[in-house]
């Protein structure tokens, strides 16, 4: 065989290929879109925590109960707006489940401290043994 026909039979043969273009397109895509929503995910409510050294959070299954609380003196319990009446029922209801739920109190550093003090005192009241209050590191 003459160096011509092997190469011409090499030519002839089917040759498979996949265009990567529409994939690269879609994987950034998707990128983009999980780095845009992750963090509207992870905090439902934005506030200003204060600065200040923190140790480890505690949680249970990584279910801890948040409290928040905005600039405006508004309570959030799990991203849902809730009276202080109603959060003492609720806390009460838990901790006589489970008195080793945790709980964390986040607050707005714009707020005076009574505000968070206020949720602090029912969260003792109803006698829930793990508590924190939730700051940004420094």
């Amino acid at each position: 065989m003459s160096l011509r026909r092997r190469r011409a039979k090499a030519a002839e043969k089917p040759k498979a290929t996949v265009d990567m273009t529409s994939l690269i397109d879609l994987t950034f895509l998707l990128l983009v879109t999980f780095i845009v929503t992750l963090p509207a995910l992870e905090q439902g409510i934005t506030i200003m925590l204060p600065r200040a050294k923190t140790d480890q959070l505690p949680t249970k299954n990584n279910k801890a109960n948040v409290i928040t609380i905005d600039s405006q003196k508004r309570v959030y319990f799990r991203d849902a707006p809730i009276t202080l009446e109603v959060l003492e029922s609720t806390l009460k209801d838990l901790a006589a489940e489970d008195p080793d739920v945790p709980v964390l109190i986040r607050g707005d550093e714009r707020i005076d401290y009574g505000a968070v003090m206020d949720v602090v005192k029912i969260v003792y009241k109803c006698k829930v043994r793990k508590m924190s209050l939730v700051t940004v590191e420094k």
